[in-house]
């Protein structure tokens, strides 16, 4: 498999691995690849990646010491990056340390963060299947590497949005993911799995919970869909 992956976020994927260091393309940026030509023929589909997320088991502070030109200042473990490109979309390359989460009091952050060891275990909290996927570009003459543990491939050619895990667990979590699954549905004008949309109906009252501002976001991001 060949992927279209701008030089500015290989070059930053090969710092990382130059310094020891694991390092995948993860998110929607990993969905949309698949989505995209020259993959385009196995899905039927065609979307630009926007933004382009990068997971490591390097530590905030060793991606602060790879990459002096940055900004940390969040409880997350996610170091942003500045690039030279002349891109706008590529001038700050977020880089977060694998991680796991824990209770969601507020329905929208985690209590608690901690970091992890494995890109399965980080790819483990994310939201739908089709987000749970992490690349490895072909950085050392090597084949890229995709790292799918829960089918999100197969979801993509079916064109399901379904939860990573228990659905009701997930959108206890996080109540913005309520609004997420309806947005991606009607944004790639995909079906949300019978389990997850069961799950979405039970717990809708949750997004009584989420600011007004995220809750308007998302709403404009559903009607320019």
């Amino acid at each position: 498999m060949k992927f279209n992956i701008p030089e500015e976020i290989i070059n930053i994927i090969k710092k990382l691995q130059s310094a020891n260091f694991e390092a995948y393309l993860v998110g929607g940026c990993v969905r949309d690849l698949l989505m995209n030509p020259p993959h385009k023929f196995m899905w039927g589909m065609n979307r630009e990646p926007k933004d382009w997320d990068i997971t490591t088991n390097a530590k905030p502070e060793e991606i602060q010491k790879l990459f002096p030109n940055n900004i940390y200042e969040n409880k997350f473990g996610t170091v942003a990056v500045k690039t030279d490109s002349d891109d706008e979309q590529l001038k700050i390359i977020e880089i977060t340390t694998f991680r796991l989460e824990g209770k969601y009091t507020d329905k929208r952050h985690p209590d608690e963060v901690k970091f992890a060891k494995t890109i399965e275990e980080d790819l483990s909290r994310r939201d739908f299947t089709i987000n749970a996927i992490a690349l490895k570009p072909n950085t050392q003459n090597l084949k890229p590497e995709l790292v799918d543990p829960y089918n999100g491939q197969e979801d993509i050619k079916n064109k399901l949005i379904r939860s990573v895990g228990e659905p009701e667990k997930r959108f206890n979590e996080d109540a913005l993911r309520l609004m997420r699954a309806i947005r991606f549905s009607v944004q790639l004008g995909w079906e949300i799995e019978k389990k997850t949309f069961a799950a979405l109906k039970k717990e809708a009252g949750f997004i009584e919970m989420i600011a007004k501002e995220r809750i308007r976001d998302e709403f404009i991001k559903i009607i320019m869909s």
